[in-house]
């Protein structure tokens, strides 16, 4: 870094401070056109600079983006001065303002903001984005960070900028006036830190034509993107994302390194005069579980319920739960500030959504994290919110009475009819079976087969001898193509069983394209696991103890997991810490409608290894879901998993709505990335593998 550029640590040289630049450091990105023909380390393909705010997305300047090719760019990342740097392709996702044509060079007019939602999962660090609704600042100076290419050579740049006022105030093209420092080109995109509080406030836009400095956009103009007439929000979807990952990096034990919340403690900071910055993390994580306003209307309606409470005419409006707990700070009585803040929590409880199981679970966690933090307030006020909890469980009992009474057309006394019971995913269908050589451990037999319902083997359409497990796509992709022409319907394409042997059952099947320009076998259509090898299941139970049959054990839960009343059971990981799985003789108690949930079963810290499926398998589950690569915080993972199996219809519909999320995650959409290498065993005991010549008893 050239001296000239007034680059280094945030003022101050403390601890603290270093460990802030550290963090928005890690989290820079340079952006480059993207294609083969462009070399990442090179200038010759460099555009700007952008940087992380939530998983696989960037946030970055329009006309950054812009000079790149039919949206699509390639963003290099490292979390650290240790790592290698990583290219990942991402695509223009939003701007801006919205451009038909292409701008006169660096005539782009504010807000000049862009967002790239990456093409694939990667596990990287993220900035901590102000909630407050416009750009105050904790000081006079701003840190910011950004690439450049000064003689030809990319690297990371950071200094500091003093804030010398604002320009267009209250419009579309509001800016931030920053000077007294030189910024080389390769900058515009980077962020703008305060650095007083320890939180981005802004994005570079451009340095300054004559003299030193340059302007910054407020991150707040992102509320001003579009909000679609259906399909998804990008606002809501990135700042969700954003306040997610934050809680779930506070709550997650497996990084000594510091957190943004933990920095912000040790300069000082403190979100309004009420809050702790982990108070903060976790609430606005709390918030982020539920689903958003259905209006700007309606949160402006919580926000002027509040008592004793003006909002204040803002441009822009907020758009987020997380907007309006930022209007609190700054507008605060001071002896009235918490009990703002819970009363805030409180009508956002009482906003209107839908009443699905994670929106109900999401407003139980809220109103306990009220209920904790009311603990230091008078029992005047704690009785007066427990009333208000009551009456809105109230309401929504009758709310949700009322709409049963509409749907069906009849007294809601009556008693809902029993559902039928779990049957296999419908027909067609094409089984792969992969069995382990026993003396050639990496080699395996394999066969492909269609057709089999109920009661039903199978018809084998081909077989193989002595295949490498790392090379076996290859070697079955003309198979199994042919036996999809043999099933495969217009609009309804076969699903695929893949049997394999309780070692490799976390294969990456899905991830499998029969031809170079196919889609992956998950995307194309459902992709479900089973195991082919149960007896070989490793076996903990004492000589002396004699279980029942496991067979039928496997019947009965199959049978009595019931349409609509399945639950997810994460069994190893708790809010972020490892555990290891239960003994099988525990797992056999769990309750019918469980379905197990393996967050780390690849993880080589666990001391579980292979086991952990093995002893699930055991207790006679059919229905397992897990990750196959427990990398980055888990949070999501949890969060996707409960929400697909807790909210949808049951174990009997999980195969298509894998299906619909792999589809997703290969479409780019980022809210499914959790599900990105994630495993579904789907294993009915009453469709035998071809061979084994044990139809079971029928249900």
């Amino acid at each position: 870094m050239s001296a000239g550029y007034g680059g280094g640590a945030p003022e101050g040289d403390g601890a603290a401070e270093l460990a802030l630049r550290d963090l928005v450091l890690g989290a820079t990105v340079r952006i480059h056109r993207a294609g083969a023909g462009y070399a990442h380390d090179e200038p010759v393909s460099f555009l700007g600079s952008g940087f992380f705010v939530a998983p696989n997305w960037v946030l970055t300047c329009a006309h950054v983006v812009h000079a790149g090719e039919g949206g699509e760019v390639t963003v290099v990342y490292r979390n650290s001065p240790y790592d290698e740097p990583r290219p990942v392709s991402g695509r223009v996702a939003a701007m801006l303002p919205e451009q038909t044509g292409r701008p006169v060079p660096g005539s782009w007019p504010a807000p000049d903001l862009a967002l790239v939602r990456l093409r694939e999962p990667v596990g990287h660090t993220c900035v901590y984005i102000s909630e407050r609704p416009n750009p105050h600042f904790g000081g006079t100076q701003v840190f910011y960070a950004g690439w450049t290419a000064p003689r030809g050579r990319l690297q990371i740049l950071d200094g500091r900028l003093t804030v010398q006022g604002t320009i267009s105030a209250w419009s579309p093209e509001e800016q931030v006036r920053l000077g007294q420092n030189d910024l080389p080109s390769g900058v515009s995109g980077g962020p703008v830190v305060d650095p007083v509080r320890g939180e981005v406030v802004g994005v570079l836009k451009s340095r300054a034509d004559h003299g030193g400095g340059g302007t910054s956009i407020g991150v707040e103009r992102l509320r001003t993107l579009r909000l679609p007439a259906e399909g998804e929000d990008v606002y809501q979807s990135v700042f969700h994302a954003h306040d997610r990952y934050h809680r779930d990096r506070q709550q997650s034990a497996d990084s000594p390194d510091p957190t943004w919340a933990d920095i912000q403690g040790e300069l000082g900071a403190r979100p309004g005069r009420t809050l702790t910055p982990q108070q903060r993390g976790e609430l606005l994580g709390l918030l982020a579980d539920l689903p958003p306003p259905v209006s700007t209307r309606g949160l402006l309606d919580v926000l002027r319920a509040l008592p004793d409470f003006r909002v204040p005419a803002l441009v822009p409006a907020p758009r987020g739960w997380r907007d309006g707990l930022g209007l609190l700070y700054e507008h605060a009585r001071q002896d009235g500030a918490l009990k703002l803040v819970l009363d805030y929590a409180m009508g956002v409880l009482s906003a209107e959504r839908p009443s699905t199981p994670s929106a109900l679970a999401a407003e139980r966690a809220l109103w306990e994290w009220v209920r904790h933090t009311a603990t230091a307030l008078d029992s005047g006020y704690r009785h007066t919110l427990a009333q208000r909890r009551t009456e809105l469980l109230g309401r929504a009992q009758v709310a949700h009475r009322q709409a049963a009474s509409r749907s069906t057309g009849r007294d809601t006394a009556v008693r809902e009819p029993v559902r039928p019971q779990l049957t296999a995913y419908p027909e067609p269908s094409v089984l792969l079976v992969v069995l382990r050589r026993g003396w050639e451990p990496d080699h395996c037999d394999w066969s492909v087969s269609v057709g089999g319902g109920p009661d039903q083997e199978p018809a084998r359409l081909y077989e193989g001898e002595r295949a490498p497990l790392d090379g076996l796509a290859a070697h079955v992709a003309a198979p199994l193509a042919e036996a999809f022409r043999h099933c495969d319907e217009p609009g309804r394409p076969a699903t695929l069983y893949a049997a394999l042997p309780h070692l490799h059952l976390s294969l990456p099947v899905d991830d499998w394209r029969l031809a170079p320009d196919a889609l992956p076998l998950g995307a194309e259509r459902p992709v479900l696991v089973r195991c082919s090898d149960r007896d070989q299941l490793p076996d903990e139970a004492p000589a002396w103890e004699v279980y029942e049959d496991p067979d039928a054990e496997r019947r009965d839960r199959w049978r009595r997991l019931r349409p609509r009343t399945a639950h997810a059971e994460v069994l190893d990981c708790d809010d972020g810490v490892r555990r290891p799985v239960p003994e099988t003789a525990v797992l056999r108690g769990l309750g019918p409608q469980s379905v197990p949930v393996l967050c780390r079963p690849g993880d080589p810290r666990s001391a579980d290894g292979p086991a952990a499926l093995g002893r699930v398998l055991r207790a006679g589950f059919g229905v397992v879901l897990w990750r196959r690569r427990p990398d980055g915080v888990c949070g999501e993972f949890h969060r996707g998993v409960k929400t697909a199996v807790d909210d949808g219809e049951g174990a009997l519909t999980l195969p298509g709505v894998l299906h619909r999320l792999r589809e997703q995650v290969y479409a780019g959409l980022t809210e499914a990335y959790w599900a990105h290498g994630t495993t579904l065993l789907y294993d009915d005991p009453h469709r035998p593998l071809p061979g084994t010549g044990d139809l079971l008893e029928a249900p």
